[in-house]
């Protein structure tokens, strides 16, 4: 395979940094793992934390950055759209993790496109974006209760949570991540 060949992948995780164990950053949670997994070195970058390198994920191999900015989640998205544009040229080649109420704890739901489903971060990103709506969510379930939405999100993860996010739930994000990789190269 050719350097021109690799798959090149751009990945931002939401959250609020000020609140990096909240369900609403378990998306950053997710990158700092891919980081260490993969043995990619973040960086103080402008407007939030980068990191790159070249990782086998599974049987292939990626070109892949890591982003998480600095702003609060819901006008996030100047910031990661700029570092977007500064890696991958395919709004296909981003996947934006990203927290969700409305799947079960521990739960992956993978998709290309749509609307921002109610998330005032996507939401930031699409405006950033002048529409655009061809990247890919990761959506990591975080459930739900009968509390205000806004309350349970900014709740901290249990231990259990984040062990999963960090162990088996990121070998299922892995496994999505191989796939886009595929359909990007």
């Amino acid at each position: 395979m050719t350097v021109s060949s690799i798959p090149r992948l751009f990945i931002a995780g939401l959250g609020n940094i000020p609140y990096p164990l909240t369900r609403h950053s378990v998306g950053q949670l997710v990158v700092d793992a891919l980081a260490h997994r993969l043995g990619i070195r973040m960086a103080s970058v402008r407007g939030g934390y980068s990191g790159h390198g070249t990782a086998l994920i599974g049987d292939t191999l990626v070109d892949l950055t890591l982003f998480k900015s600095r702003s609060l989640m819901n006008i996030s998205g100047p910031s990661i759209v700029s570092a977007y544009r500064q890696t991958v040229a395919n709004p296909n080649s981003m996947i934006v993790l990203v927290d969700s109420l409305e799947h079960r704890v521990e739960g992956l739901s993978v998709k290309l496109g749509g609307s921002a489903n109610g998330h005032n971060g996507v939401k930031s990103i699409i405006s950033a974006l002048g529409g655009e709506l061809g990247f890919y969510r990761f959506r990591i379930g975080v459930g739900r209760d009968q509390t205000d939405a806004a309350t349970y999100v900014m709740r901290q993860l249990s231990s259990h949570e984040r062990r999963y996010w960090e162990n088996e739930g990121l070998d299922l994000v892995l496994r999505e991540v191989e796939k886009v990789a595929l359909k990007a190269s």
